[in-house]
């Protein structure tokens, strides 16, 4: 399997494994828990190495699945996860967060589901509007610094977003 250097340092497969379906989205949920793992685990026979999840999808049951199936090849693998929505007391979705206190809260949610030490790539999954992206980069770094996080990425931001919270923290993808 070719690979890819996302940033400064974060090689990764050149394909890699969106696993978003495996709980939601794309029609009917596949099911049987043990299938969704073995196949996780035969992507990595074949050579992927990135394996993308959110706390949304399901929401959390993925980050759930993906970490059950992969923690036991932790040390081959690459996880990146995403945090930027906020939700209500009984899981629902209600809208974008990015504020510190949510994405700490997410990253913390996001390693115990997957029974990980530390996030590999951590994107915000939305821009946050009423959120300042030096604000969000700042925490990441944070988070990085206390080594919950390895790489910082951004998903849908524009060209001058990506400048300003890379000026805080480098952003790898």
């Amino acid at each position: 399997m070719h690979t890819r250097m996302l940033g400064d340092g974060l090689e990764v497969s050149a394909i890699g494994f969106g696993c978003m379906g495996m709980s939601q989205s794309y029609g009917p949920n596949p099911g049987d828990r043990g299938e969704m793992i073995a196949l996780l685990r035969t992507a990595v026979e074949r050579g992927v190495t990135l394996f993308d999840t959110a706390e949304v999808y399901g929401p959390f049951v993925n980050e759930e699945l993906v970490g059950e199936a992969l923690r036991p090849l932790r040390d081959q693998i690459v996880i990146a996860t995403k945090f930027g929505f906020a939700f209500d007391d009984e899981g629902r979705q209600t809208g974008l967060s990015s504020r510190p206190d949510s994405i700490r809260r997410a990253v913390d949610g996001s390693l115990r589901r997957l029974g990980m030490d530390t996030i590999d790539l951590l994107y915000q999954h939305r821009v946050d509007p009423d959120t300042p992206i030096e604000d969000v980069a700042g925490t990441v770094k944070e988070l990085i610094e206390a080594g919950k996080v390895k790489h910082f990425g951004l998903s849908e931001a524009g060209v001058g977003t990506i400048r300003r919270a890379h000026a805080v923290q480098p952003v790898a993808a």
